[in-house]
């Protein structure tokens, strides 16, 4: 992929990777195109010994991602085939074995599929103008891309059933106030924040990221002494390493 090609656009400045979803005239709307060009992208992202931390934004002045694409959907057999498809390429695993660190820069709408991406980031951000919400159960679904999974490990079980249930939409002040975001600022300073963000991550030393995002990520699903376990190996194998 190029640079500027398909749905999604890839640059990179300053030891820093900028992962864009590109369809503006859709509100950046998943379809399988996306799909498979961000799959191609991050993974391409993090494969790049250059890139040492991860942007990922959405372009246009309507929001980050208005969710999945319902008139692609629309021309499935059924949902259930629509879904299928969407499942073929494990885009959302990928983005948990990613061992940069990835800073989602939010603004506008950030709708199911948006808000799944943004609970698989290290970091969010959001613009003052950001609403977040998640509708599939109010239109006869369930999540089907880990946000019944991702969100109430970001924002607890409660608060998550409050928003899967409800469709209730969560605008960006209540986000940070329920640790679904982790900072507000400006429209106009997202992108600076966001970037200035991924450059003192990408400061860091890579193998001292990637054994902690191991150890949280896995350690995550285990007993506490096991955990604990996983942490020693982790940090003993950063000195044997070096």
């Amino acid at each position: 992929m190029t640079p500027d090609a398909g749905t999604v656009i890839y640059s990179k400045r300053d030891g820093v990777a900028h992962v864009v979803l590109s369809r503006p005239e859709v509100i950046n709307a998943f379809n399988v195109q996306m799909r498979d060009d961000l799959y191609a992208t991050l993974e391409a992202a993090s494969d790049d010994p250059d890139a040492r931390a991860i942007v990922v934004s959405g372009s246009g002045d309507r929001g980050f991602c208005a969710g999945a694409d319902l008139t692609e959907f629309g021309t499935a057999p059924s949902q259930a085939v629509a879904r299928e498809v969407r499942w073929e390429r494990d885009l959302w695993g990928l983005f948990l074995s990613v061992r940069k660190p990835l800073v989602a820069a939010l603004h506008g709408h950030v709708i199911g599929s948006g808000v799944e991406i943004a609970c698989l980031c290290d970091i969010r951000i959001a613009a003052d103008d950001a609403v977040f919400r998640m509708p599939e159960t109010a239109l006869g679904m369930v999540p089907a891309a880990g946000g019944s999974q991702t969100l109430p490990r970001t924002i607890g079980r409660g608060r998550a059933l409050e928003m899967l249930l409800g469709g209730v939409p969560v605008d960006a002040d209540r986000a940070l106030e329920i640790g679904l975001v982790h900072r507000v600022v400006s429209r106009k300073s997202l992108e600076a924040e966001a970037e200035a963000q991924a450059v003192r991550l990408s400061a860091l030393d890579p193998k001292a990221v990637a054994a902690l995002k191991q150890a949280v990520a896995d350690g995550a699903e285990l007993p506490y002494e096991q955990g604990l376990a996983l942490e020693r190996r982790l940090a003993h194998g950063l000195f044997v390493n070096d």
